[in-house]
């Protein structure tokens, strides 16, 4: 979120049914909640050029106009400096007039305003001045890399929101988990429906929940074995697109992914000493929203991955 302009923000698949205070109170860290809800109030925050109430569910591809927002008391990043991030650790793997297909590395936002001041989204519109709509169509958690999408025209947007809303939209991601489990090619189902909570400080959480939770599906496929059954690498292919849905499947599958700080397991992380999340988006495979091509990216495995792997 840009602290020193108007700004305006299409809601993701994934994002959508939250409270508009609650959305905002995870995109704008470290502003006042007073301030936020005086936003609210005094119409400066609108849902479709609308005013909206604190309270108001916000819905997928819903336009939510959001006003200059001091988020750091640190100086804000100039275009120079975001370019040098985008030239030094962002890889583009496709663009056209309509998409934009990137390799993100891990610990990089997807969007600043999450405690962070500089986002994936902002560095890639610093980087096209001219272009008039440039919008994320999903996401990945900051520490989780691999291939993430943008559109570049709104008409591109909705097409593929309705690829992902269909199920067209294939997405399958690399990760190392805790444990030995046995090899196979056969695949196993993780349905545990997911609820979304936040913490005390505002923090968003997912847990396990039969009852209000939301239907929730992995694939998964063992693919190897390591260290004497320590850890496992695994394939995942989402069915569902909830948020940390992956991490805390495996969590409750009793096979939390190696480095992760929300859901996983310090003590045994201690053990193999992973330096990140060990979660990659590896395979992205969806119609072009123009040409009506079928189209297929793979991203690089991560340095990390193939040192953990070599025992």
């Amino acid at each position: 979120m840009n602290s020193n302009s108007v700004t305006q923000h299409i809601v993701l698949f994934e994002e959508a049914g939250q409270r508009l205070d609650n959305f905002l109170f995870r995109m704008a860290k470290g502003v006042p909640k007073t301030h936020i809800y005086r936003i609210i109030r005094s119409g400066e925050v609108r849902i479709n050029k609308k005013r909206a109430d604190a309270s108001q569910k916000i819905q997928e591809g819903d336009v939510l106009r959001l006003p200059p927002m001091r988020v750091s008391e640190a100086k804000a990043p100039t275009n120079d400096y975001i370019s040098k991030k985008i030239s030094s650790e962002i890889t583009v793997l496709y663009e056209d007039d309509s998409i934009l297909v990137v390799d993100k590395p891990s610990g990089i936002a997807v969007h600043g305003g999450s405690g962070v001041s500089l986002g994936l989204i902002e560095a890639m519109r610093a980087q096209r001045p001219n272009a008039k709509f440039l919008e994320l169509v999903h996401r990945l958690d900051r520490d989780t890399s691999g291939i993430l999408m943008l559109a570049k025209k709104r008409s591109a947007l909705v097409h593929l929101h309705e690829q992902i809303r269909e199920g067209k939209m294939e997405k399958r991601y690399l990760l190392i988990v805790h444990g030995g489990l046995p090899v196979s090619n056969k695949s196993i189902a993780l349905k545990y429906p997911l609820l979304k909570y936040l913490l005390p400080n505002g923090e968003r959480r997912v847990r396990v929940a039969s009852d209000g939770g939301q239907p929730s599906h992995t694939n998964i496929r063992v693919k190897a074995s390591y260290y004497d059954g320590l850890c496992s690498l695994v394939e995942a292919q989402l069915k569902t697109g909830r948020t940390h849905q992956i991490r805390v499947h495996l969590q409750s599958y009793g096979h939390p992914i190696l480095g992760d700080d929300k859901y996983g397991d310090q003590e045994l992380d201690k053990v193999l000493r992973p330096k990140r999340l060990m979660l990659h988006a590896r395979h992205l495979s969806f119609v072009h929203p123009k040409t009506e091509e079928k189209m297929t990216f793979e991203a690089d495995i991560p340095e990390a991955f193939e040192k953990l792997a070599q025992p």
